[in-house]
């Protein structure tokens, strides 16, 4: 089967790094970032939370292969941020954002526990 093995999916290899980044030459404040052991789930999530930021001109990803687990995320910015401060600020709020999805979610079990329990 030409599938890599499971594990080699989210393992990542000796000295391999999880993210790197490439400055774009063609355009200003432009940067490549490539996501290692990564797939569509953290790259459209992350190319939405880069949207959302008003310094933030152009973010779209791509998988360059299917059987690879990788992505690459490229970000361009207006004069007032890099793009990686702009990363660095999507990644904080995301990290927000499901820290008050997972409060949510386990006062809502919690609550759904003592419903069940009285009923």
């Amino acid at each position: 089967m030409n599938a890599p093995d499971r594990f080699e999916l989210f393992l990542l290899g000796e000295g391999e790094s999880k993210v790197t980044m490439e400055p774009d030459t063609r355009q200003p404040n432009t940067a490549v970032f490539t996501f290692q052991k990564e797939d569509h789930t953290l790259g459209n999530l992350l190319r939405t939370a880069m949207l959302q930021n008003e310094h933030v001109l152009f973010c779209a990803y791509k998988v360059p292969h299917p059987l690879f687990p990788k992505f690459e995320l490229r970000v361009q910015t207006d004069d007032e941020t890099t793009p990686k401060d702009a990363l660095l600020a999507a990644c904080q709020n995301l990290i927000g954002d499901l820290t008050d999805l997972s409060k949510n979610l386990t006062r809502e079990w919690e609550l759904s526990k003592i419903a069940r329990d009285t009923a």
